[in-house]
């Protein structure tokens, strides 16, 4: 209890979590008196994990594509499509945004990425400032369901759960998520009484013209790895060569000298990604090997009597967990608790992933700490408690759409039944 205690108070104070794991999993082995040699075993198990190539392929993809100016002719591309409608850039920067995040799995990159060219110009289309600073820090995170999205996969990984299924079941809640905030874009748009831009087939297109390297992108990646073509492996190689070829190769709007940084860039995110998946192993290792799942199983067991019970429960927890721990640590740290639980209740693993990644997207716009917000803080210069306003009806909109996932369980698994 005390050691607990220690290694929780040194996390509040900023040790790094793949230290606070190891260690934690280390003193539960010498207190069993096993050989430490056990974790050096399971950190080398992390080169087994199928699909764990994938990680770092479709990261180095998503940010070439975020140093390049694909951001801005993907929003051009969007606006063509739908900024004729009414509340047409608001719905050009909900789908934008949905797009980026889930190629470069990170809703901070997104908002940075595109919040230069979205901001300014929804406040020039007449949008109320307040709506939206909201709207773009929200849909930073949008596109966490959709694949090749990296929480997805990293769910996969941790869960032993076919990674295409995942993908397959995302895509369902991840539009239902997009079409609710898209109703109240256009709610709030239509006091807006600037003149509508005419829709232009030469507008559109020339944005398809410019756009023509990137539009294959997701119809070859997802397409490939539906239909069945390709590997999830496969399909991440096959992004990055593609990505590596036409932004530096033939648009060359990323030079051979600026590789490095941002190879450097993605794979920090990468090395803190694994580090802390292959401690957890050890970690996760221990838990079973003392029987913490059952012990929680059985305390669970004594308040909870329903599926429906440890859903609520379930819910709450994440929706708390989310605001104090970021996505991918939560996945290692807590899905391989959770999971034989929600098994002893009849909840899929599938739908347990997407439930985790709706609720855990939260999150990032989640006060007191959602990343999302001290990212929009910062980078649109404004005071943290100004942007906390801004998202809350979008932060309770996504909240009423996370309920709708948990509750319909068929939405995430209608796809996978066909």
């Amino acid at each position: 209890m005390l050691l607990s205690l220690v290694l929780i108070v040194l996390a509040i104070l900023g040790a790094p979590l793949f230290a606070v794991i190891a260690t934690s999993a280390m003193a539960g082995f010498l207190r069993e008196d096993t050989d430490l040699m056990v974790v050096a075993i399971e950190l080398l198990r992390l080169a087994d994990l199928p699909f764990l190539v994938a990680i770092p392929l479709f990261t180095f993809a998503g940010y070439l594509l975020s140093e390049s100016n694909a951001p801005r002719r993907l929003v051009r591309l969007t606006g063509a499509l739908l900024g004729w409608m009414p509340g047409g850039l608001a719905l050009v920067a909900l789908a934008a945004c949905a797009f980026f995040t889930a190629f470069t799995g990170a809703s901070g990159v997104t908002i940075i990425a595109l919040g230069a060219i979205l901001y300014p110009a929804l406040k020039h289309d007449g949008y109320p400032d307040r709506f939206n600073l909201g709207l773009v820090t929200s849909s930073g995170s949008l596109g966490l369901l959709f694949a090749p999205s990296l929480p997805l996969i990293l769910y996969g990984v941790i869960a032993e759960e076919p990674i295409d299924d995942l993908f397959l079941a995302g895509i369902l809640p991840g539009l239902l998520m997009l079409l609710m905030l898209a109703a109240w874009s256009l709610w709030v748009s239509r006091g807006n009484d600037r003149p509508l831009k005419a829709f232009s087939w030469r507008e559109l297109g020339a944005a398809l013209r410019e756009s023509i390297w990137e539009i294959p992108l997701p119809f070859v990646v997802l397409g490939g790895i539906y239909s069945g073509f390709f590997a999830v492996s496969e399909a991440a190689a096959v992004t990055a060569l593609y990505v590596f070829v036409v932004e530096v190769l033939i648009l060359r709007e990323i030079r051979f000298v600026e590789l490095p940084n941002v190879i450097r860039q993605s794979m920090v995110l990468v090395g803190g990604i694994l580090i802390i998946l292959a401690v957890s192993l050890a970690s996760t290792n221990y838990m079973i090997s003392a029987g913490i799942p059952e012990r929680l199983l059985d305390l669970t067991a004594s308040f909870v009597t329903s599926e429906l019970t440890f859903l609520i429960l379930l819910l709450v927890f994440l929706l708390i967990l989310g605001a104090i721990l970021d996505i991918f640590s939560a996945i290692v740290l807590v899905v391989p608790l959770i999971l034989p639980i929600a098994y002893e209740y009849g909840v899929d693993p599938i739908h347990l992933g997407i439930v985790f990644l709706a609720a855990m997207q939260l999150g990032y716009m989640t006060p007191p700490v959602g990343l999302n917000l001290f990212i929009a803080s910062y980078r649109f210069e404004k005071p943290i408690l100004h942007v906390y306003a801004a998202t809350l009806p979008f932060l309770l909109i996504l909240a009423v759409s996370v309920i709708l996932i948990t509750f319909w369980p068929s939405l995430s698994l209608m796809l996978l039944s066909e």
